[in-house]
């Protein structure tokens, strides 16, 4: 899958990466223009490298971002392999799961702004390398396979499933500290007739997710978000009701943005809350979330 890359730089364009208050995403995904693209004859750069300088005035700053020392590009070798030793590791990256995704490109650009060590699974290693250049170390493969499950773990101690269906396909979360799945489930569960016949395989990767992460004993923020949809976010409010994933919605910005925000409230157990848009705005979610998982008290699984 071809990641688009005008609408993620009108993803960075939007931002202003000093201001301390919470990232949004307030442009549109679909409407945007090519207005970076170009490239020097003498060298080129990778978009975000572009994004970088415009937003911050010049290359000399992209380093403050972390590129190259402290994002690797995903090529080691064999040997390298096996000199791996899990007593050294440092375990300081946040792997993205989907990084193909719409949702799953937002949360890596946003953690590129947040100066994060971003790792990410891709279909197309090249291309996701082209675009995201030295900011994020790309790995594709078959993380059903315990080679490549390992090499994608290494160092991670914070994973972000933007979609479902990888907790389900793999055998080990050794090492990781704290996952957020955004889940679909109540969505899922809330759909009839012939819509739910069409998603039954949806539903069974929803719920084995949500089982499997529940089982393990990790910290878990799982965000059962309503229908999630292509529209700007930053723009509406939030609800957190009970049972409003059901019939409500969610941009895909913003529940790209709340994936990010919860990487910094980690639950002693399993915390599950819904959110869609509605009329609550949300200054500090730090303290938001950490006030749904008091809330939630008794509820933490």
């Amino acid at each position: 899958m071809a990641i688009p890359l005008p609408s993620l730089q009108a993803s960075l364009l939007s931002r202003t990466t000093t201001d301390a208050k919470p990232t949004h995403f307030p442009v549109s995904f679909r409407k945007t223009k090519r207005a970076l693209v170009g490239c020097s004859a003498k060298k080129k750069i990778s978009f975000v490298d572009q994004i970088l300088d415009y937003i911050e005035g010049g290359p000399k700053l992209r380093k403050w971002y972390g590129a190259p020392e402290l994002l690797p590009k995903d090529g080691s070798s064999a040997d390298e392999d096996d000199d791996y030793s899990e007593e050294d590791e440092v375990r300081d990256a946040i792997l993205v799961t989907d990084g193909d995704s719409d949702i799953g490109q937002m949360v890596i650009l946003s953690l590129i702004v947040k100066r994060a060590r971003v790792k990410a699974l891709v279909n197309d290693k090249r291309v996701a390398s082209e675009a995201f250049g030295d900011y994020v170390e790309s790995l594709s493969g078959d993380a059903s396979t315990n080679q490549f499950l390992s090499k994608a773990l290494r160092g991670v101690r914070t994973i972000i499933c933007p979609t479902e269906g990888f907790l389900s396909s793999i055998s080990s979360l050794k090492g990781i500290k704290h996952v957020i799945l955004l889940s679909q489930l109540s969505v899922y569960k809330g759909t009839g007739g012939i819509q739910a016949l069409m998603k039954g395989n949806t539903v069974k990767l929803a719920e084995q997710d949500e089982s499997k992460l529940l089982a393990s004993g990790i910290p878990c923020t799982i965000i059962r978000a309503g229908t999630l949809q292509d529209a700007p976010g930053g723009q509406q409010g939030f609800c957190f009701d009970e049972g409003s994933a059901v019939k409500g919605s969610l941009s895909n910005e913003d529940a790209a943005l709340i994936c990010v925000e919860a990487i910094n409230v980690v639950p002693q157990a399993g915390f599950i809350f819904e959110v869609v848009n509605g009329d609550e705005k949300v200054s500090d979610w730090k303290e938001r979330l950490s006030q749904l998982m008091e809330r939630a008290g008794p509820k933490l699984l």
